[in-house]
């Protein structure tokens, strides 16, 4: 954990940790640390303003459906579940998004198993392209993990084999919800074409 110390009366900190007499730093660096900490200081006070905007969304848009559903006397619980929202005029829409971070069990491996034996079973030749899929589909990444997409993506191949089948049912009772990232994406209608651009509240993008 880096602990960040208090430089004595007199005396400026540099980045080895060291005490600095403040009669040796150089102009451009004083220049240049002001630059910097005033820069930090707007990020700061924006990123916070950022945070309550968030915050605030998800609970004016939570009970902006809650009043909707009550008018069919309906009443809806959670902020789980994507949702756009227009304007009347339908220039601005503003989507909240939940993306559910998926992870697979134990369950992967007997799947793996039985569609290693399907491969085994099958013919060379035309099933080259199949053997292809799998192959890619349990690649780990640098982080070593699968790419769900991928391993989610053989369920719509068309192979009506019943140990192909049966793997497929075990990769669909591996799959865990390992937790949820809510979003606010906010977009303004180009010219007066049915396509959306984001408004940005990313500082990178703009």
């Amino acid at each position: 954990m880096n602990m960040v110390s208090t430089a004595p009366v007199g005396y400026w900190i540099d980045r080895e940790g060291r005490c600095v007499p403040e009669s040796m730093v150089k102009p451009i660096d004083r220049t240049r640390d002001e630059l910097v900490r005033e820069l930090v200081s707007k990020a700061s006070a924006l990123a916070k303003q950022l945070e309550e905007f968030k915050v605030g969304a998800f609970m004016d848009i939570s009970a902006f459906i809650q009043l909707s559903a009550e008018q069919y006397g309906v009443k809806v619980g959670g902020t789980k579940g994507n949702v756009s929202l227009f304007s009347f005029d339908g220039r601005y829409k503003v989507v909240r998004q939940v993306q559910e971070h998926i992870i697979f069990d134990e369950r992967l491996q007997a799947a793996k198993q039985l569609i290693d034996e399907c491969i085994q079973d099958w013919a060379t030749g035309s099933r080259d392209e199949i053997r292809v899929l799998i192959n890619d589909a349990f690649q780990v990444n640098k982080e070593g993990k699968i790419n769900t997409n991928r391993v989610l993506g053989l369920k719509r191949l068309n192979i009506q084999d019943e140990k192909w089948l049966r793997a497929m049912q075990a990769i669909a009772d591996s799959v865990q919800v390992a937790g949820s990232k809510p979003y606010i994406r906010i977009y303004e209608r180009v010219g007066n074409s049915e396509q959306y651009a984001p408004i940005s509240l990313d500082v990178a993008a703009v």
